[in-house]
């Protein structure tokens, strides 16, 4: 019995760890994403700031 505590957490572990390489095997690789930390020429009050 304590062997079965034992054994299906690891065993759930695998089969979680599989499954999402399983996944990653079956999608199409991510494009590149704009970075959000890039500026994209607005400002966050809608007007250009007065230098």
């Amino acid at each position: 019995m304590v062997l079965l505590t034992v054994l299906i957490p690891l065993l759930m572990l695998g089969v979680v760890l599989a499954l999402g390489r399983y996944e990653e095997l079956l999608l199409p690789p991510k494009k590149a994403e704009p970075n959000p930390a890039t500026p994209s020429g607005r400002h966050a009050r809608g007007r250009p700031a007065a230098h």
